[in-house]
């Protein structure tokens, strides 16, 4: 068998194998938050919304058109376009590079950790990516010869690229520089055609910029502006660390390599591979740049992959110059890599698996416990028959239960998480933002890990400045309490009766906190469980410790620990400064290895909350 045949069954090989577990992995894994408001969007059709342009939501409304409501129908049109890019890449490698280099540009588009997971998830990255690969194609061809046909794939990239995210400016912005960059390229720019490409491009806008125009431009605001703080800052070096081991190193030393070549003298290059390098250089630095002055936090990882598609076209032909023992490292490591992401993927899909996780740094809590909670709220409505609306304390709940319910017009109160993700003005234009009020009785529904703990206790409060005194809560944990939920039932709340008097006491629920044993700590068979617990208007009368959810040992509660109220200034619980616990437990009986930690808050209203758990290492019996 020569080369050419055997790359092109190695790839054909992989295409199969990486497509059928990747649909068996979207068939399986929980929406992830953001892919439950594409479905809300696609549900409330429009021509652009808060976040993004029209395509990613119309993409989702036409999976679910098609394969009804399930996590892989709203997948399926994404995971599509994935499949067709590989094909792309290694058709544009054929046509430039040879064949063999060809089918081995589309193998690292498999297993490149960034684009070979690409379509699990219904993200508008997909979409843009391939706007990117049509757009790489369409350039390519018309330095070669302009035609009406580059032209026409041209205007298509450009169409798909404007309808799919704000990022794809960038593509435009680094193809034109390009472009300008190459002799070959300034005569594709006097051509008319390119011009009536480049026209239909802009007009694809017109839908985004119509809607910024209408809404103070909130979300261009929201995009170059809230998102960033714009000052410089170290951290970006992390930024190139996390793209290092997402690439996988070898391959990200590669494509350095042909991004140093593109920028050197090669008056020999083709034009056409100049071209490649020019814009996978000029858009992998742009992003490398960029992370060092924007919040690194929100720029993602996968944002430079249209930078590196263009860039792998040429690295099979550099690969050649490599010892072979280098060469079967770098794909030996591509290969390790997609399987750590997959596999990552795997695991939040399964409950027990992710279980593991709870204690972790990479816990899926965006992933996690959305069908318990669908469950728990199903349980409470049939509890309270009759008219009992919906109402979520932020965007997540809301678009996550309004897909597992079918419901998509949860009302959702205000919440930072709103702003934060510039989804709060698309909730408002839905009238979906609600202040509390409602002439029927609401099951509250609150992410409790949605916010940072030292915050937690002041959106309680928030809460009931809006709702007044909070309800003893029904708790969901989910993985330990990783995930926390909490449902409370609100009975009819009139309008004129929205804002509870501010000298009411807030009912909020309880906080708590383990000082001893620390989370993750080695203890002998009999070990002391010590720390504090309190809860807002009410008070506590009790605590319990939990091993595994069993109740090992009563505490003694009402212990001295002045500091909890000078770190909660805001706490109006009565039993303060004497809310600390201490308890002894014997779990001799118990076999070694990890246990989970947890409490059970008794309070004086009579209501009991679970704590989240915090894992254990029980030592050899004494």
């Amino acid at each position: 068998m020569n080369e050419e045949a055997r790359a092109q069954r190695t790839f054909l090989t992989l295409w199969v194998c990486l497509t059928v577990i990747k649909i068996l992995i979207a068939a399986r894994l929980p929406l992830f938050v953001d892919e439950a408001f594409y479905w809300q969007e696609g549900r409330h059709l429009a021509a652009a919304y808060s976040d993004l342009p029209g395509l990613t939501a119309w993409m989702t409304r036409l999976g679910t058109a098609i394969g009804g409501q399930h996590v892989l129908a709203i997948r399926m049109p994404f995971l599509l376009l994935a499949a067709l890019l590989p094909w792309l890449l290694a058709g544009i490698g054929t046509r430039w590079f040879g064949a063999v280099a060809g089918w081995r540009a589309g193998m690292l588009v498999l297993l490149m950790p960034l684009s070979g997971s690409l379509g699990i998830m219904a993200v508008p990255d997909v979409p843009l990516a391939f706007a990117t690969v049509l757009c790489l194609d369409a350039g390519a061809r018309l330095l070669r010869q302009i035609d009406a046909a580059g032209a026409a794939e041209l205007a298509l990239g450009l169409v798909i690229g404007a309808l799919s995210h704000y990022r794809f400016v960038g593509v435009i912005g680094v193809g034109f520089v390009a472009l300008l960059l190459l002799p070959e390229g300034r005569r594709v720019l006097l051509d008319v055609r390119v011009w009536v490409a480049l026209a239909l491009g802009i007009a694809a806008w017109a839908p985004l910029i119509a809607w910024n125009i209408e809404n103070a431009d909130a979300g261009l605001r929201f995009q170059l502006v809230d998102r960033h703080p714009w000052t410089f800052q170290l951290t970006g070096l992390l930024f190139l660390v996390i793209q290092a081991a997402l690439v996988t190193p070898l391959l990200f030393f590669a494509l350095l390599q042909v991004l140093a070549r593109a920028f050197g003298k090669a008056s020999d290059m083709p034009s056409q591979w100049r071209y490649f390098g020019l814009l996978g250089g000029l858009s992998t630095l742009g992003y490398f740049l960029l992370g060092f002055f924007a919040d690194v936090e929100r720029v993602s990882f996968h944002w430079t992959m249209p930078g590196y598609l263009p860039l792998l076209l040429a690295v099979p032909a550099l690969l050649r110059r490599w010892p072979l023992w280098l060469r079967r490292a770098t794909w030996a490591m591509c290969g390790a890599g997609l399987a750590v992401v997959l596999g990552y993927y795997l695991v939040a899909s399964v409950p027990r698996w992710r279980a593991d996780l709870a204690s972790s740094k990479v816990y899926p809590y965006n992933f996690a416990g959305w069908d318990v909670l669908a469950q728990a709220v199903r349980e409470e409505l049939a509890r309270h028959p009759g008219q009992t609306g919906m109402l979520a304390d932020n965007f997540k709940v809301g678009a996550e239960l309004g897909f597992a319910l079918g419901d998509d017009a949860i009302p959702v109160l205000d919440h930072p998480l709103n702003i934060k993700h510039g989804r709060a003005p698309q909730l408002r234009l839905w009238n979906l933002h609600s202040d509390g009020a409602s002439p029927t009785a609401q099951l509250l529904v609150v992410g409790a890990s949605e916010v940072q703990y030292k915050g937690l206790l002041a959106q309680y409060h928030a809460l009931c400045e809006r709702l007044g005194p909070l309800p003893p809560p029904r708790v969901v944990n989910v993985d330990h309490g990783r995930q926390r939920f909490l449902l409370f039932y609100l009975p009819r709340r009139e309008e004129a009766a929205a804002q509870p008097s501010a000298d009411a006491p807030c009912t909020a629920p309880a906080m708590a906190w383990i000082d001893v044993p620390v989370d993750g700590a080695t203890v002998p068979g009999r070990f002391e469980v010590s720390g504090w617990a309190f809860k807002d208007g009410v008070g506590l009368r009790g605590v319990e410790v939990t091993l595994d959810g069993k109740v090992v040992a009563q505490a003694e509660y009402g212990l001295p620990n002045p500091g909890v109220a000078s770190y909660w200034k805001i706490s109006d619980d009565p039993n303060h400064p004497n809310v600390g616990f201490r308890a002894q437990v014997d779990a001799r009986n118990l076999r070694s290895g990890r246990h989970w930690l947890g409490l059970r808050l008794q309070a004086s209203d009579g209501s009991i909350e679970t704590w989240s758990e915090q894992p254990i290492d029980l030592s050899r019996h004494e």
